[in-house]
């Protein structure tokens, strides 16, 4: 028999809905405090449809936009739950715009990163200075290495 869709929802219900094991669930309300589920006597979990929403905005967002936890913090304070909710209801394609989530440093390096792995010699005059164009050298440099090294792997 199928639940009516305003039921409540178990974590194990929630997380085959999702995708997810629950040990993950149980993880982002230690991340995330807009997640509450309902607790019942034994700290069993009830999820209600906005929690599940909100779940599955913050899983397009973390999975399938690449957000990292703390870029969906600052998305889930600047934005609110009922954005995220949206998300995870369909209702915004693409979840959010290019630039929510992303550190201001990321905005300024990205494109000069850009910039050097194309040659261009001219990237210290970007606006960062010598110690951050050094900086982003390295982790070039470490970004080449990573990706010969899952080159050879396949």
């Amino acid at each position: 028999m199928d639940k009516d869709p305003e039921a409540f929802r178990t974590i194990s219900e929630v997380a085959e809905e999702l995708d997810l094991p629950q040990h993950v669930l149980r993880f982002w309300e230690t991340r995330f405090s807009q997640i509450r589920p309902m607790k019942r006597g034994g700290g069993r979990r009830y999820y209600r449809v906005n929690d599940i929403d909100l779940l599955r905005g913050i899983r397009r967002l973390l999975y399938d936009k690449g957000f990292t936890i703390k870029g969906m913090q600052r998305i889930l304070r600047e934005k609110g739950v009922a954005h995220v909710a949206s998300v995870g209801r369909g209702e915004i394609e693409g979840g959010v715009d290019s630039e929510a989530g992303v550190p201001k440093v990321e905005k300024t390096v990205a494109p000069v990163a850009d910039r050097m792995l194309q040659g261009d010699t001219g990237a210290a005059s970007s606006g960062l200075s010598k110690d951050q164009v050094e900086e982003l050298k390295l982790a070039l440099t470490d970004l080449a290495a990573a990706r010969r090294i899952l080159a050879n792997r396949k």
